[in-house]
């Protein structure tokens, strides 16, 4: 049973919370009894609906769809809640736990989540503009920086993409939905664990071996970066069986160094040329199949501020850039990925045999590269 006492613990005495207990009827009272039109978001988790209390505050509700999982999921966002506190995360204002209903209370987002700026009805009208899109992907990433980093334990997110960043009135990234989030004990570098996630985010690694590590996030935030420079979603379908990844799509283009043709065009080239480059490339680096040549998210944030001229050179100038195997372009058919649910527990009989797969994988490439 959730507690107040049980999520205070949490934070090991640390200063006051700034979150408390709601009763149900104080929610329904801020949502119009959890009224449909207040629906700000859904998923396979439940719905978000927008609130107002009685002072006046506005506020998020996520209401949880009762399953199996229920109680853990609950537990594991309101620990990982109550143990953060970053600019760039969402920030936890209490919870209510009656019956059967289990509620997290979270500040209100204006803005509600990038996937919604960059895919939803009003893309067209109201694009993102430049500077705000790398204020979100240095805002993010500093927010995933302080989950691996600074937070004790770290954590592992799982789920980044596109809908668990939200923005504010002033369009400043906050990272959210922490449900399928993993603490990493101190001198664990991975957690075991069922596989969840979002298809086109996860790292292939995580998919077929279910191990949990930071670099595995690290892999989601590249796509992010993706979709947040070019406006389109993490995959897309080339025909009735084959699905290409973003990653795939940008890589040709960027050995080819045609950038502006990645560029959202709803940005009508209003983008700072360099800028875009250091995007896109941090990008690809942190989306690359080895984990371990992924760099940390300390270090993205460095390369996304352009505080390492070096750091950036050397990025400018690595291989994978200058691969023709790379420029030819790939694709992936559908079935490969169609152990990628949405937000559902994910199984595959490929991780089974994934050591020794990726073993092949690596050897093959690594000779094709010589050729070539």
């Amino acid at each position: 049973m959730i507690t107040a006492l049980s999520i205070t613990s949490a934070r090991r005495g640390k200063e006051q919370p700034t979150w408390r207990v709601f009763s149900l009827e104080e929610l329904k009272s801020a949502t119009n009894n959890f009224k449909p039109g207040n629906i700000r978001g859904e998923g396979g988790f439940g719905s978000v609906y927008w609130g107002q209390l009685s002072d006046g505050s506005q506020i998020a509700v996520k209401s949880l769809k009762f399953q199996s999982n229920i109680t853990e999921t609950f537990t594991v966002e309101l620990e990982i809640l109550a143990r953060i506190r970053h600019q760039n995360l969402l920030s936890l204002r209490g919870y209510c736990a009656e019956g059967q209903k289990r509620l997290i209370v979270y500040e209100y987002m204006q803005n509600l989540c990038l996937h919604s700026i960059l895919h939803g009805h009003n893309s067209l009208k109201c694009p993102l503009d430049w500077n705000r899109r790398m204020n979100i992907a240095i805002g993010s990433a500093e927010g995933i920086a302080y989950l691996h980093h600074q937070a004790t334990p770290r954590i592992i997110h799982r789920d980044i993409k596109s809908s668990n960043v939200l923005l504010d009135s002033d369009f400043k990234a906050r990272v959210a939905d922490f449900g399928f989030a993993k603490l990493i004990p101190d001198g664990a570098t991975h957690v075991t664990t069922k596989v969840m996630g979002t298809r086109g985010y996860l790292a292939p690694e995580y998919a077929m071996l279910g191990k949990a590590k930071a670099s595995c996030d690290v892999y989601s935030f590249g796509v992010l970066l993706l979709e947040l420079a070019s406006g389109r979603r993490p995959t897309e379908m080339l025909d009735s069986t084959v699905r290409r990844s973003i990653v795939d799509w940008a890589l040709p283009l960027v050995c080819e160094k045609k950038f502006s043709k990645i560029a959202d065009p709803r940005l009508n080239g209003n983008y700072v040329k360099e800028e875009l480059k250091r995007v896109v490339l941090v990008a690809l680096i942190c989306a690359q199949d080895l984990p371990e040549k992924r760099p940390s998210m300390l270090d993205v944030v460095e390369l996304l501020k352009g505080e390492s001229k070096d750091k950036f050179s050397d990025l400018e100038n690595s291989d994978m850039f200058r691969s023709r195997l790379a420029a030819a372009g790939t694709s992936v058919a559908k079935d490969s990925l169609d152990y990628i649910s949405e937000e559902k527990e994910l199984e595959h009989p490929l991780r089974k045999n994934a050591s020794c797969f990726f073993a092949i994988v690596a050897i093959f490439k690594s000779t094709l590269e010589a050729l070539f």
